[in-house]
This record gives C-alpha cells, structure tokens and sequence, in this order.
C-alpha cells in the first residue's frame, strides 16, 4: 500500500464511492467493511438486503417462484441497516434479523429474490439512494454494484479467489457447520444462479480486478486500499 498516503485523510470532501463485487466466498463484506473503516467511509452490505426480502418472504409464507408476490415484498418491505463498518445490524419492521438472515435456509432461497428482476430493480432504486445518503463517502459491496448500482463510483473493484479458496473461507465463516455438498451449494450453486441475472464473475470496462487466492486479509485490504489510491488520481 502507498506508504504516504493516509487512508482516513484520503479524498476528504471530495466524493469516494468505492464498489465491490465478487463471487460467493471471495471475501467481498469482510474485506469491504475494513476498507471502509480504514477510510472512515460508512459500507453497504446489499446482501444483507436481498437476505431480508427473503426473510420476510418465508416467513408470510410467499412462494419464492411468484415472481408479482416476490416483487410486492420487496416493495413492501421496511428495512434499516447499518451503515456504519462497526457496527452489523439489520431490522425488518423494527425486527432485529442480523442472524436470521444468515440461516443456510434463506443462504439456500436468496438468488430466487436476487433472481426476480422486479423485486432486484427496488433493491438498486433502495441502494443507490443509501449511496446517495452517505454522502458519497462509502465502501459498497455485492452482485452488481460495479455494473448496475454504482457504474459511475470513483472506484469500481472486482475481489474473486479460486474456487478452493472461495469453499475453505465460507467454511471457516460458518464454523465448520457446514458439509461438504452445502458449501458447494451456498457458494457455487448460489453464484451459478445469480449469474443468470448479473455478471460478476468478469470484470467490466474500467472495473479492476483483485486475485485473493494467495493473500491473507491483511494482504487483500493493501491490495484493494492500493486500488482505491491509485483509481483516483
């Protein structure tokens, strides 16, 4: 990282949108959340979004494959995250759901939601407006963002990693919870269908692309930090 160069200091008053996308298990929240703590910039977990449509939806009991009912939800839905990189929470109705959105049941139901366009087109009305609060100071990160939600963000960032690197950190993330098949199917399964959708497996023009494959975390936040400095110049 360019050793001169204060991260917290780095752009002040100037717009700073810097967005993430990536496959399943690359490392996309965590890496985004610390890079927004580092530039004191507030972060946007889109996933978390899409988690709480979900959610809500099985929770009515909506079948996910009714596409007019999945996009009324969406609609309809009254979430309240965080924007803050220290502080993880998510409400639905004033509900606190930060863990139930991470059940491997909804992990397993989310790309239908991700998957409904109707339901996708509010959730990127809903992002671009949180963007838009910030005061275009922020880290935002999931499918899409570098193509769809911010196109026009200073920096635009694709963070993937080699399959085998992308099940072994979910696996970890997860405790260990998790057999074999479920990983595969949270993560591959769940990136397979999403891209029917969205492209985020390849970098677009002007998006530029960070390997994580062989980096610790300490490492990828360099590399994307270094991004971020040398994109704006």
């Amino acid at each position: 990282m360019s050793s001169n160069v204060d991260p917290a200091q780095f752009r002040q008053g100037k717009p700073l949108v810097v967005a993430i996308d990536g496959p399943s298990g690359s490392g996309k929240s965590s890496i985004s959340r610390e890079v927004a703590r580092r530039l004191h910039a507030a972060y946007l977990d889109t996933g978390a979004m899409y988690r709480a449509v979900t959610l809500s939806c099985m929770e009515a009991g909506i079948d996910l494959t009714d596409s007019v009912a999945v996009e009324a939800a969406a609609e309809n839905a009254d979430i309240a995250l965080s924007l803050s990189p220290d502080e993880e929470w998510v409400r639905v109705s004033g509900r606190d759901v930060t863990d139930a959105i991470r059940e491997p049941a909804v992990s397993s139901s989310v790309s239908a939601v991700a998957t409904t366009l109707g339901a996708r087109a509010e959730l990127v009305r809903r992002q671009q407006q949180l963007i838009r609060d910030s005061g275009l100071r922020i880290v935002a990160e999931g499918r899409d963002i570098t193509t769809v939600v911010a196109p026009h963000a200073e920096v635009r960032i694709l963070l993937t990693a080699s399959e085998e690197a992308r099940l072994r950190r979910r696996g970890i993330q997860l405790g260990g919870t998790q057999t074999a098949a479920a990983l595969k199917e949270q993560v591959l399964v769940r990136d397979a269908k999403d891209s029917t959708v969205v492209e985020f497996r390849q970098a677009a023009d002007g998006v530029v692309t960070v390997d994580s494959s062989d980096l610790d975390f300490e490492e990828t936040v360099s590399a994307v930090l270094e991004v971020v400095f040398t994109s704006t110049h």
